[in-house]
This record gives C-alpha cells, structure tokens and sequence, in this order.
C-alpha cells in the first residue's frame, strides 16, 4: 500500500486534462462546487477553510483530492478525489464539475485516471462511487468509465464499482 502524502503531490494527464493540486489562486474557481461533509461553501473564505481541512485530510492519510485543470488554460474545473480513508483497501471516489464543462468529456477521463491511479499507485484492491438514486448523470458517467452497480444502499443510495479493463 502506498497510500497519501507523498513526496511530491501527484500529477497525471491526459491529452486534454490535468489532475492536480489546487493551489490557493485556484479557490476563486472552485467556490460553487467547494464541499466539505455535504455542506457547501458560499464564500471565498469558506471555500479556502474547506481546502484546508481536505488538505489537512491530506497529510493525514486519509484522501487525495486533485484540481481538474484544463490542459490548454490550466483553469479548474472541478474536482475529485478519494475521501474516508482507505480502510480494507477500499476507495471512494467523488467527484464535481462546474457545468459549463459537462457533456465534454472531461470527468469521464478524470474519473478514469482517479480510478486507475488508486488501484495501480495507492494499492487499492476496491475502487467504489456511491451517487443517489436518481442522479441519473452519476450513474451514465459510471457507466462510461467502466464501474459496475454492486448493490443499492440505505437513503436512496447506490454503489459501484469500478472493473478494470
């Protein structure tokens, strides 16, 4: 296992996207999809405390949380990471996207790159997604990255997981 810090945080890309650290200039665009326990941040400030403490969740083990930046612009455009800790080799992935970059591919590929990155680098034997019933986007973008539906949850809930390929 090797789970979170790392000597150098990790970076991975593809042709169109880079998962990456979010610094403190990213904040400003990452305010209306910054979550920290399913509360949301209205503010710069808030949002800045919320990365703190994922930050925090960091250095302790427990997550990894990446920027999805635009190859080209390098702008933010949403979010994902593991959250939870990793107990029994298990991962929970999650993620956001500002909607102005849905339909575009983006978080099909970053959610792929997460998923891969956690069983191949982190050691993980189990990566899941757990999404809400009815979020029938969550369940298409599942379904595109190659994550099976394993079982229905309490409160309207499903999980999957991911099967490599």
């Amino acid at each position: 296992m090797n789970f979170p810090p790392y000597d150098k945080f990790p970076e991975i890309d593809s042709e169109t996207i880079i998962l990456r650290e979010i610094q403190d200039d990213d904040i400003k665009d990452v305010v209306e999809i910054s979550f920290y326990d399913a509360m949301p941040a209205l503010t710069v400030e808030k949002a800045k405390e919320m990365q703190n403490r994922i930050n925090q969740d960091y250095q302790n083990g427990s997550s990894i949380h990446w920027g999805i930046a635009n190859k080209q612009t390098n702008q933010i455009m949403g979010t994902l990471g593991y959250y939870r800790g990793f107990d029994n080799r298990i991962g929970e992935l999650g993620c956001v996207l500002k909607p102005e970059f849905h339909g575009k591919g983006f978080m099909t590929t970053a959610m792929k790159m997460a998923a891969e990155f956690g069983l191949n680098n982190i050691g993980l034997t189990k990566v899941i997604a757990i999404t809400d019933r009815q979020n029938n986007s969550a369940i298409k973008l599942f379904n595109r990255v190659g994550f099976v539906k394993t079982r229905d949850l309490e409160e309207n809930e499903i999980e999957y997981q991911f099967v490599n390929k």
